[in-house]
C-alpha cells in the first residue's frame, strides 16, 4: 500500500503543471488577440515573417547538422592534420559571438566569395556578378549554419564516443567495413544519445534566427520592428512578436520530448 500510495505521489509530482499554464496562458492571450482588431492586424503581419523563420531554421539546421557530423568524424579521424584542423575550426567559431559572425559573413566572406567567383570566372568566360546579386537571406542562413555547425559537431562527437567500443569491435569480427559499421552499428546507438541536445540546439536555433533581423531579412523579428515603428504601439506588437516565438519554440519542446520518448521505447524493446 505504502508503495502503491508511493507511486501515486510521484505520478502527482510528474505532472506537468507548467505546460498546463503555459496552455491556458496562451489561450488567454489567443482569446485576446482574436478579440482585439489591433492586435489581430499585427498577427497578421507577422504571421508573413514566420514562413522565413521556419526557412532560415530548417535550412540551416540541416545544414549545420550536415557540417557538424563531418566535423565529428573528421575530429576522430587517424590523420592528425584532419583532427587539428576540424578542432581549429570548431574552437574558433564557437569563441565568436553569432552576430558577429552574422556580420563577418554578411560583409566580409560574402563579398569576397562574389570576388572569388569573378575572378575564376573570368577564365571560364562566365559574365560577372555584383555582391548584392548574393541574397541577405541566404548570407543569414550560411552564418547560422557555419555558427551552429560547431555546437552540433560537439554533440556528435560526444554521441559518436559513447558507443562501446565492443560494439565496434563485434563489427569489424563480422566484416563489416568502416562505412558499416558507422552505418548499422555506432551511429544507431549514438542517435540516442544525440536527440536531446540536438533537439535542444534545434529549439535554440529557432530563437537565434531572430538576429537575422539586423540584416533586414523580413523575419518575425525584423517585421515586429517595423510594425512598431510604425503604429508606435510597442507593447501590443513585442507582446505578439513573443507569443509567436514561444509558440514555435514550445511546440517545438514537446514534439521532441515525444519523439525521445518514443525512441527509448524502441530502444528499450
Amino acid at each position: 500500500m505504502a508503495a502503491s500510495r508511493g507511486a501515486k505521489t510521484d505520478k502527482k509530482e510528474d505532472f506537468p503543471w507548467w505546460l498546463a499554464a503555459v496552455c491556458l496562458t496562451g489561450l488567454y492571450l489567443g482569446w485576446q488577440v482574436a478579440a482585439d482588431d489591433l492586435y489581430l492586424q499585427i498577427l497578421t503581419t507577422l504571421m508573413k515573417g514566420v514562413k522565413i523563420t521556419v526557412f532560415v531554421t530548417f535550412v540551416s539546421f540541416f545544414l549545420a547538422s550536415a557540417l557538424g557530423l563531418l566535423l565529428a568524424l573528421g575530429s576522430g579521424s587517424k590523420w592528425i592534420a584532419v583532427r587539428q584542423l576540424c578542432r581549429f575550426y570548431v574552437e574558433v567559431v564557437r569563441g565568436v559571438p553569432i552576430i558577429v559572425l552574422l556580420l563577418y559573413v554578411a560583409f566580409v566572406l560574402a563579398p569576397a566569395l562574389v570576388e572569388l567567383r569573378n575572378f575564376l570566372g573570368s577564365y571560364l568566360g562566365l559574365e560577372p556578378i555584383r555582391t548584392r546579386s548574393f541574397s541577405l537571406l541566404w548570407r543569414a542562413i550560411i552564418a547560422l549554419m557555419i555558427a551552429y555547425s560547431a555546437f552540433i559537431s560537439e554533440v556528435f562527437r560526444a554521441g559518436l564516443q559513447a558507443v562501446d567500443e565492443g560494439q565496434v569491435e563485434a563489427a569489424k569480427a563480422l566484416g563489416l567495413n568502416g562505412w558499416q559499421r558507422f552505418r548499422l552499428v555506432v551511429f544507431p546507438q549514438a542517435f540516442r544519445t544525440i536527440l536531446p541536445p540536438l533537439g535542444n540546439d534545434f529549439v535554440a536555433l529557432v530563437k537565434d534566427s531572430s538576429l537575422v533581423s539586423v540584416l533586414g531579412v523580413l523575419d518575425v523579428t525584423q517585421l515586429g520592428k517595423v510594425t512598431a515603428a510604425g503604429n508606435f504601439r510597442y507593447f501590443e506588437t513585442y507582446n505578439v512578436v513573443a507569443l509567436v516565438y514561444l509558440a514555435m519554440t514550445i511546440g517545438l519542446s514537446l514534439l521532441l520530448r515525444r519523439l525521445e520518448k518514443r525512441m527509448n521505447r524502441k530502444f528499450e524493446r
